[in-house]
């Protein structure tokens, strides 16, 4: 199994970005997938999950503002990210769940002006 997040960045407050997930080793259309991330001196936590049909949950904290998205066909999961405040700036990592968890080697999001 391997997962390998792209697309972060620096970007000014209210701005997007999209983040992939690269999945390859395991049949991705058959398991959820998940975001987490993790701040410099905070536990790492959920940010979004989508099952294998599509149904889709959010932390609180994101909730209209990003969206997550899988393309099957892709084998890849999406993280778009919109209306990015300061406290977004974290690591942020996929995820999938096969017997344990699998984690990517995460992609840095740094929301400044």
């Amino acid at each position: 199994v391997q997962l390998v997040e792209s697309g972060g960045g620096l970007v000014q407050p209210g701005g997007s970005l999209r983040l992939s997930c690269a999945a390859s080793g395991f049949t991705f259309s058959g398991y959820a997938m998940r975001w987490y991330r993790q701040a410099p001196g905070k536990q790492r936590e959920l940010v979004a999950a989508i099952d294998t049909s599509d149904t889709t949950n959010y932390a609180d904290s994101v909730k209209g503002r990003f969206t997550i998205s899988r393309d099957n066909a892709k084998n890849t999961a999406y993280l778009q990210m919109n209306s990015l405040k300061p406290e977004d700036t974290a690591v942020y990592y996929c995820n999938v769940l096969i017997g344990h968890f699998y984690w990517g080697q995460g992609t840095q999001v740094t929301v400044s002006s």
